[in-house]
């Protein structure tokens, strides 16, 4: 019976590889002889050369958040059977890395390709302009060992914890392939905010600034008011821009945290 939260944590992990196969598996698609293509936000034309970027990442996006699901409730969990152990902080850490780490960089790699895959010749870009993506997982590694070893986050994050990260990063797949704004499409193949998104979302894991956590003794309304508003961003923005409500809630979490005095 101890052995299911960490089982539990174990499909995080699973999750998460699951999200790595799916970002893999569609790569850059060269088509020929393609003269009557209608031209869709995953096909780009490229001169004569049209280049298919598959909709697998979107199964990404959904592993990526069914990791997010049971990491919040493996905590839960544990502490409800009393089988909170070293091991399944370990274990949380790890299975965290892989799927709120690796894989977000993973599709910001992905992008970047496509990105590139705009300009002449541009699928020759050296991956030198591309190994940035891994900064990403690098930072949430760096965050989540400093975080098991730190004993003042009782109370508060410091820093953005790492599934926040790998969420707002699966929500891109999902604006990308269901928008219907050129302007949103021509900034997701815009190599330079990838590069934003990584310097930003690499800085916020990194940082020591406090960040709110649902970790608080006595539930009262002055504690409860940022979720609040944060839920009722994210379900009102929902209804209006859908998949772009992620990044939005994102963004409001962060805004709030550094105005909430910890």
């Amino acid at each position: 019976m101890k052995q299911i939260p960490n089982i539990i944590t174990l499909f995080n992990l699973f999750f998460g590889c699951m999200a790595i196969v799916y970002i893999l598996q569609p790569g850059l698609v060269p088509l020929y002889n393609a003269d009557e293509l209608t031209l869709t936000p995953d096909v780009t034309a490229i001169g004569t050369q049209y280049i298919s970027i598959p909709e697998q990442m979107f199964m990404a996006s959904l592993f990526i958040g069914l990791a997010a699901v049971v990491d919040f409730f493996d905590g839960f969990v544990a502490r409800w059977m009393k089988a909170t152990s070293a091991i399944g902080v370990q274990l949380d850490s790890l299975a965290d890395v892989a799927s709120f780490g690796v894989a977000p960089s993973l599709i910001i790699y992905q992008f970047l390709r496509l990105s590139f895959a705009q300009q002449e010749d541009g699928l020759q870009t050296s991956t030198l302009f591309l190994m940035p993506a891994f900064i990403v997982a690098c930072a949430g590694a760096y965050r989540l060992a400093r975080f098991n070893i730190d004993t003042e986050q009782t109370t508060y994050f410091k820093g953005v914890p790492i599934p926040a990260n790998g969420l707002v990063v699966a929500s891109f797949p999902l604006i990308y392939w269901t928008n219907e704004h050129a302007v949103v499409t021509q900034v997701l193949i815009s190599p330079w905010f990838w590069y934003a998104i990584i310097f930003i979302l690499s800085y916020l894991m990194v940082s020591s600034k406090p960040m709110l956590a649902l970790k608080f003794k006595g539930v009262t309304v002055q504690k409860l008011m940022p979720f609040i508003i944060i839920a009722a961003v994210a379900i009102v923005s929902a209804f209006f821009i859908q998949w772009l409500a992620a990044p939005l809630s994102f963004l409001v979490y962060v805004i709030l945290s550094l105005l909430h005095k910890q």
